[in-house]
């Protein structure tokens, strides 16, 4: 990573709220928490939870782990106590830092809300760099530091599989700048972008916007929560150039009563990600703004995947491979390449590409000769255009967020009125899916009563939006729930 110069550090990096903050302010905060947790006994090759709102000291706190040559594992605000313990268990963090109460009761927990101390800064480098590194050695060789550097862990980030409870993602710090640098010939960011992040930072997009904008130098705006209303505010007050969508945000959007009364005009476009487009909303965007879409695909464990071009994207399409990702299509029944325009699972690999999975042995599934096995279903024109059509995997995208069907089940069935169940998703316009529970009862209960025991358990967002009452829940005989047979038998009629 290259270093700033002086005038460059007094730049502001960061506005948060009537708050801002230069790379020097950021750089002499971090400085002053990696102190704190040093004093506290984190060092290098360690991993530090982190689970906070959406706030500055976020970003200093990774920062600061990083500093230490520790890794950071990032863990959900919105997460239940359950959740929060799994995801301790199988990362195994030595320290914790954050705002929330349920790390704090589980474990050791630098507080966010305690003031820091600004430290001392002796080499001046941008937002990523791994810095007061105690392998540093001036007589060491460079590119063998250099390597070693781009191979130890940076950061874990959590997705969830079809068969338990999430899978931490691992992510080093060679393959986080590979993805940044992805995104940024993507988007064709500079330093004079302005962007705002209202999405969770524990989250890849949230994360990878972060990170590329104090990579780049681009100036950014952290919000504490999504509001529609202060996010459009704020592209004309600050001149956001490129805004960044998921679909509810861009439903919200195309719905907003007096969207014409904002002046947008500073924006470059606007990025939906996480779920295919959907053309209606998006033209209906534009039509009342006249600011165009960029539809981008990406994945926890691959960050930037396909991106549209910024001029004359096409609605339709995830956009073509960015440069540096390989990508195949494989026949969901061979295994073997298919032909242009002929459907089957897509799979890539990439210099950003994660490294493996906690636990491990979930590693080994989730690739195929090399190649990451995505579980997206879809095709691609001989002209490069990726079209994504189903998943092969049963994960449920809600919000962007994954959602393990078997992490609801375990749930449900923990109450003593259901005796078999199993989830599903279902399209919805707002969220991309809608997460609906077929169950088998022993005792007569209310549906609500059942959305609510989830809800006690697990975040807001796996919650089922319904409750489907059947007679029995169909298996295969080895046992595995039949979820495509029950999304044909009521899944139409959830999303009516």
């Amino acid at each position: 990573m290259s270093s700033r110069n002086g005038s460059e550090r007094e730049r502001v990096a960061l506005a948060f709220e009537a708050q801002e903050y230069t790379y020097a302010q950021l750089d002499a905060l971090a400085a002053g928490l990696a102190k704190t947790l040093a004093e506290r006994g984190v060092t290098q090759g360690d991993r530090v939870a982190l689970m906070s709102s959406n706030r500055p000291e976020w970003v200093v706190a990774v920062q600061a782990i990083w500093r230490l040559g520790a890794a950071v594992a990032l863990f959900s605000p919105a997460w239940k106590r359950t959740e929060t313990e799994h995801a301790l268990a199988i990362t195994n963090p030595k320290h914790a830092v954050g705002d929330h109460p349920v790390l704090a009761e589980l474990m050791p927990m630098t507080s966010l809300d305690d003031p820091i101390t600004p430290g001392s800064v002796i080499t001046a480098r941008s937002g990523l760099a791994i810095t007061a590194r105690k392998t540093a050695d001036p007589s060491a060789d460079a590119e063998a530091q250099a390597e070693a550097e781009a191979a130890a862990e940076a950061v874990l980030v959590f997705s969830s599989g079809t068969t338990g409870l999430p899978k931490a993602v691992r992510h080093t710090h060679g393959s986080l700048r590979a993805a940044i640098g992805h995104w940024q010939r993507a988007l064709e960011l500079t330093e004079n972008d302005r962007i705002q992040v209202t999405t969770p930072p524990s989250h890849i997009l949230g994360l990878l916007n972060i990170a590329t904008a104090l990579e780049l130098g681009v100036w950014m705006r952290l919000h504490r929560r999504f509001d529609l209303d202060l996010m459009l505010r704020h592209i004309e007050q600050d001149r956001i150039t490129v805004e960044m969508a998921v679909a509810p945000i861009a439903l919200a959007l195309a719905n907003h009563p007096t969207l014409e009364s904002y002046d947008l005009s500073s924006l470059r476009f606007i990025m939906w990600g996480a779920t295919p487009v959907t053309a209606s909303v998006a033209k209906t965007v534009t039509s009342r703004t006249g600011v165009p879409w960029v539809p981008a695909y990406g994945a926890s464990e691959l960050p930037v995947i396909a991106c549209n071009p910024i001029e004359n994207a096409r609605l339709d399409s995830a956009g073509k491979p960015v440069p540096g990702v390989s990508l195949r299509v494989v026949s969901l029944e061979t295994g073997k390449p298919v032909q242009p325009n002929e459907t089957g699972e897509i799979q890539v690999r990439a210099d950003s590409l994660m490294s493996g999975y906690l636990p491990a042995e979930a590693t080994a599934e989730a690739f195929e000769d090399g190649w990451y096995r995505t579980g997206d279903v879809g095709y691609v024109e001989p002209e490069g255009w990726v079209h994504l059509t189903d998943r092969s995997k049963e994960m449920i995208k809600v919000r962007g967020f994954q959602v393990a069907p078997a992490e609801v089940e375990g749930v449900l069935l923990g109450h003593p009125a259901v005796r078999d169940c199993a989830v599903f998703g279902v399209p919805d316009d707002v969220h991309g899916e809608s997460v609906i529970a077929a169950v088998a009862l022993d005792n007569p209960v209310d549906p609500a009563e059942l959305i609510a025991h989830v809800a006690g358990a697990l975040a807001s967002y796996k919650k089922p939006s319904q409750v489907v009452v059947v007679d029995e829940i169909p298996r295969l005989p080895s046992g595995k729930a039949l979820r495509r047979v029950l999304k044909e038998r009521h899944g139409r009629a959830a999303v009516g």
